[in-house]
């Protein structure tokens, strides 16, 4: 597990553009954290350090639920919305698993079990106004 703090939006964005070089181009990756944690910006960082959007492109998808980028390169997911687990099941989720893309998923957490268990973890919490630490880590098989 690695952690690490940033102190500015900016710094969280330059954060997830770093972590980008270092995922898989293939898996899924979870965004945990509370409400404002800055969920959405890493992502920003991330799509942007795979070449798939500007951050400027990138917002959450907690209305549509799933924004593409780059063709199908990396996947953002929301299921903040979402309370049962039928309603996840009808997004697709596996047929998403199945391409070529990064798949980002914040709220991932609620839904455990429908999650492949060979994913990365981010768990960002804010330590201040603008300071979050965030935490990455791999998990195999931990359900």
């Amino acid at each position: 597990m690695a952690t690490y703090r940033t102190v500015s939006e900016a710094e969280t964005i330059a954060l997830g553009e770093r972590l980008a070089r270092e995922l898989p181009p293939r898996g899924v990756v979870l965004l945990i954290g509370n409400l404002g944690a800055g969920k959405t910006t890493l992502a920003k960082g991330i799509v942007n350090g795979l070449g798939a959007a500007a951050p400027d492109e990138v917002s959450s998808p907690t209305f549509t639920l799933i924004h593409e980028y780059g063709e199908g390169r990396v996947y953002h997911v929301d299921l903040y919305r979402l309370d049962e687990p039928r309603e996840v099941a009808t997004l697709g989720l596996e047929e998403i698993f199945e391409r070529d893309g990064l798949v980002l998923i914040e709220w991932g957490e609620r839904f455990p079990r429908l999650l492949p268990a060979n994913r990365t973890e981010i768990r960002i919490r804010s330590v201040g106004d603008e300071e979050r630490e965030i935490e990455v880590r791999q998990t195999w098989d931990m359900l």
